[in-house]
């Protein structure tokens, strides 16, 4: 047997592992060293090819098909520096915990370390972010070096799905010559399986005696809080809702919780409680006694503040995957089980509670918020940011997607995306909370969310406009709402602002771009908004417009800022009044 027939042999059967293992998605960065697995990936029948050119914008692009999917995806680069751009998205993916089998190709070891080019050290390059890492043998041919390709295939999507879940690493040294034999294909459907692996693996649960032990002390508290930060898991919201009526606790959901936008009642989500934890006094005067947390830690600064002023109340964190999310110290106890066993199990050994005086508290005063914010951004006639936000979720089809780019954007979504019951699935990188790469996550997760809305600021869109070329090439459907007040946003509502010498300079950073010029190279619409009316117009219209589509939202970062400012401080002063009233 020669080279070519031992090179394809192992490396198909790594291929073929990976397929059964239920690899259905590569993300394939072109290049020469990693020609023999990027046309075996290509031959296979049951595998869905994506050519990303930008090595930075292919690694988002496949976390946001594994995000979309909650499937892993396997992502390809030749050797060298194409690796290396590969590391924001995996710095992500281990953060967020999504599985992701990166499969860098390499210089053999012979080539390494005299002067070769495109030869760096990959060998563990990706540190502690990831899960596993696998220095791959030489191609030989043999059934027991095909063995070993196939085991270290499953091996790899299983410890990309372990607990907690995230990105793995393979580096494959190979020789020249690099063409594989496609002819016959290697990948024969009628060929017998040999050799069949698979991995039995389960959620982590709790005795049935510590439910019930549970179940028993949170019982005994009448002014609880179920916090809900990120999470994205089937089942749990039901389960999470019927836990909150059983103990009678309020929950205060972040809009990555999938909890404010879902087809059952949403009678228990206090959604305006970065505004009402505004209030010092509402601090003070909403002291629980029981936190009990789910998913990673919320978008809001003032109910991070909120929780760790009650670092002396009981505080639980609760985690399926084994992590450890308590970045201020404050948990008392971390439950390892899994978030939807837990909460049927204890809603079934528990009797439903009536509402407290503590639960109409925060839903009264919910509702205050809401009536400020209502009042004020009813009568924005200029174009505003939070409005944005408000008229997206009134206008956005039901079912669709939207993908929240960071900085103001989330926050936006936090203070003004309310309860409602269109099922929308709201998504964001909120692992490393970077602004690099989330046009192409976006884009990603568009192959498995239909419709989907981005929405995002104007230097995060700058940052990874080459991520369009996917739109393009793949005819992606995609509507971009792009919140465009020409600089960093965020930064005016930091103590820098209060240094106006250099503060344009060095964190404004106004570019002055014309982004029609932009969506115009890809292929795509673009609509500049100048009114309410032909923003309604405009999100109306997505579903007609197929494609990239871009809705352009220009405002102005010191009337943003200004706007903010004065809802926050109206609403402190409404819940003021409102606690001031409940203590006579």
């Amino acid at each position: 047997m020669n080279d070519r027939e031992a090179l394809t042999s192992y490396l198909a059967s790594f291929v073929e592992g990976l397929e059964q293992s239920g690899i259905k998605d590569v993300v394939i960065s072109p290049g020469s060293r990693s020609t023999p697995l990027a046309l075996l990936f290509a031959e296979h029948p049951n595998i869905n090819i994506y050519v990303n050119i930008d090595e930075r914008s292919a690694g988002f692009f496949a976390l946001g098909i594994a995000k979309a999917s909650r499937n892993p995806v396997a992502l390809l680069c030749t050797s060298g520096t194409a690796a290396a751009n590969y590391y924001p998205a995996i710095v992500e993916a281990n953060l967020s915990r999504v599985p992701l089998i990166v499969l860098t190709a390499d210089r053999p070891h012979e080539l390494r370390d005299v002067g070769a080019p495109q030869a760096i050290d990959q060998i563990h390059l990706y540190g502690s972010h990831v899960r596993w890492f696998a220095e791959m043998a030489i191609p030989e041919f043999g059934s027991s070096m095909e063995n070993y390709a196939k085991t270290a295939a499953v091996r790899a999507v299983t410890e990309a799905q372990g607990l907690p879940s995230g990105p793995v690493h393979l580096n494959f040294p190979l020789r020249e010559p690099l063409l594989p034999q496609l002819q016959p294909s290697p990948f024969d459907p009628k060929k017998e399986v040999i050799n069949q692996k698979e991995i039995q693996s389960g959620e982590l649960i709790l005795s049935e005696c510590v439910y019930h032990e549970l179940a028993g002390e949170w019982l005994g508290y009448e002014k609880g809080l179920i916090v809900c930060g990120p999470i994205d898991q089937p089942d749990f919201n039901n389960a999470v809702t019927k836990l909150s009526e059983v103990l009678g606790f309020p929950i205060i959901a972040d809009p990555l919780s999938q909890l404010r936008s879902d087809s059952i009642s949403n009678a228990q989500v206090i959604d305006s409680y970065d505004a009402i934890l505004r209030s010092e006094r509402a601090h003070s005067d909403l002291r629980p006694e029981l936190i009990i947390r789910f998913g990673n830690l919320p978008v809001s600064k003032s109910l991070s503040k909120y929780l760790q002023k009650n670092e002396d109340v009981k505080q639980i964190v609760v985690d399926g995957e084994r992590g450890w999310r308590d970045p201020y110290h404050i948990g008392n106890e971390m439950i390892y089980c899994d978030e939807v066993t837990l909460c049927k199990r204890i809603s079934d050994v528990v009797m439903k509670k009536e509402k407290s005086e503590w639960f109409s508290k925060w839903l009264e005063m919910n509702q205050i918020v809401k009536n400020v914010i209502d009042v004020k951004l009813n009568q924005e006639i200029k174009l505003d940011e939070g409005k944005a936000i408000m008229e997206l979720s009134r206008w956005i089809p039901e079912n669709s997607t939207i993908f929240v780019g960071n900085s103001m954007p989330i926050r936006d979504m936090d203070t003004f995306f309310y309860t409602n019951n269109k099922n929308i699935r709201v998504m964001a990188n909120r692992g490393a909370n970077g602004i690099d790469g989330v046009v192409s996550t976006a884009l990603g997760s568009s192959l498995y969310s239909h419709p989907l809305f981005l929405v995002i600021g104007d230097l995060s869109f700058f940052h990874d406009m080459n991520g369009l070329l996917a739109a393009k090439l793949y005819k992606l459907n995609i509507n971009i709402i792009l919140l465009n007040n020409d600089g960093g946003g965020i930064f005016s509502y930091l103590p820098q602002a209060g240094e106006p010498k250099h503060f344009d300079v060095l964190f404004g950073t106004p570019t002055g771009l014309n982004f029609e010029h932009a969506v115009k190279l890809y292929h795509g619409q673009y609509t500049k908004i100048n009114d309410w009316e032909s923003f309604r117009v405009a999100i109306l219209d997505t579903g007609i417009d197929k494609g990239l589509n871009v809705i352009e939202v220009p405002t102005d970062r010191a009337e943003n800022t200004n706007s903010h400012r004065q809802i926050w401080g109206q609403v402190s002063q409404e819940i003021n009044k409102y606690l001031q009233s409940d203590e006579k």
